[in-house]
């Protein structure tokens, strides 16, 4: 059997967009389409909606078959080491899924993809997303297709955005992808761009992928 495989690239902004833009033509190089993990707000002053040359390479990316995927509404706000919907109750994330929501179809993003920020959502979190709107979460090990009900079980394996970025990390990342595709089974790796800046970190990446 084959093996999957999907790439997931969270911290897509104005600073990260030109080694991101790099790293996506290597994908497309190799024939990989991206999950593009997008939030309104990523701490800071920064806002989607402010930052157009963003929206443009986004919108352009999809149109090439890259996935759109919202990644919270601000994962700088949460608090302490809980990622943003970690622990949020229904009500709360509900709020917050329909803010991040109306952003994305303001600039013509919006998607019925989610996946919590450092992939953690709380059972509020989860049964908030089919009332605004939401078909499917990714989250740190498995994918819910919430429409019809389904789960696959899949790990994701991350460099940097709160996941490792060690050097020893990194070895353990290129090793499990391979067992992975072995197996025939689904390999998850998300990268935060700005980790595609550190040339080892990336020849990690690219490792890992190839």
């Amino acid at each position: 059997m084959n093996g999957q495989l999907v790439v997931s690239l969270t911290g897509i902004r104005d600073t990260t967009r030109e080694v991101v833009e790099g790293f996506a033509r290597e994908m497309d190089v190799r024939g990989v389409p991206l999950s593009l993990c997008v939030a309104p707000r990523l701490g800071g002053r920064y806002t989607l909606l402010s930052d157009p040359g963003t929206q443009e390479w986004l919108l352009e990316r999809r149109e090439g078959g890259d996935a759109i995927v919202l990644h919270g509404y601000d994962p700088s706000s949460a608090a302490g080491r809980h990622p943003e919907f970690a622990r949020l109750p229904r009500h709360e994330a509900r709020l917050r899924l329909l803010a991040a929501d109306r952003v994305l179809e303001e600039t013509g993003l919006r998607t019925r993809l989610f996946a919590p920020p450092r992939w953690r959502a709380s059972t509020g979190a989860v049964a908030a997303l089919p009332q605004a709107g939401f078909r499917m979460i990714l989250e740190h090990n498995v994918i819910r297709d919430l429409s019809v009900d389904a789960v696959m079980k899949s790990q994701v394996y991350g460099i940097g955005d709160g996941a490792p970025s060690g050097h020893w990390w990194c070895r353990a990342v290129v090793a499990e992808s391979q067992r992975v595709t072995r197996r025939g089974e689904l390999f998850r790796l998300a990268v935060s761009a700005p980790t595609l800046a550190a040339p080892g970190l990336r020849r990690a990446v690219l490792a890992a992928i190839d």
